[in-house]
């Protein structure tokens, strides 16, 4: 069976950003499409889109292209005077789309649940879930202010995953 060359993967991000006058989190359900181009790891953004980095290997591809989303965090929190325009802004930066990038990860996608590639390690020892159970989505949310409880539960760890067959269709072929 051929390997995939193109790995849509899945992550979520948790963030604390502090601004002028206010404590956002900020909750991040995004996607993003690997691939290796000219002897080096590419991960471009496909939620949000407007960010691509580039690495030696796949796992310190995903560490840069994290470090580079919460520099953007940073700058917009910079960049804003009140939670309410933060917040607006990172929703622009989130939903602006880069159509020829969600086309190339919904291919991918397409191609893994065809069952005719196995994508290659660390991809095949990622989690996998299926895109339909973990849609795109981003939160920020004020957490200074009265009547806030903080609780250990509350913590995210960064995840990525795979994604996996829908509910009801294509099986996954695991790699031997």
């Amino acid at each position: 069976m051929p390997e995939i060359n193109h790995h849509p993967v899945m992550f979520t991000f948790r963030d604390a950003i502090s601004g002028d006058a206010f404590l956002a989190g900020i909750t991040l359900c995004g996607r993003a499409l690997m691939l290796k181009e000219d002897g080096k790891w590419w991960m471009y953004g496909v939620r949000p889109a407007a960010i691509a980095e580039t690495g030696d290997t796949p796992q310190e591809t995903f560490l840069r292209f994290r470090n580079r989303y919460k520099e953007v965090l940073f700058d917009i929190a910079g960049e804003r005077r009140t939670f309410e325009a933060f917040k607006q802004e990172v929703e622009r930066f989130f939903y602006e789309p880069d159509t020829e990038e969600e086309r190339r990860w919904e291919d991918a996608v397409i191609a893994m649940r065809s069952g005719n590639i196995v994508p290659p390690p660390p991809f095949s020892d990622l989690p996998r879930e299926a895109p339909e159970n973990r849609p795109t989505q981003i939160t920020a949310e004020r957490l200074d202010g009265e009547h806030k409880r903080f609780m250990p539960s509350d913590n995210v760890r960064d995840m990525y995953f795979l994604p996996a067959e829908a509910p009801g269709r294509f099986p996954v072929v695991a790699s031997a």
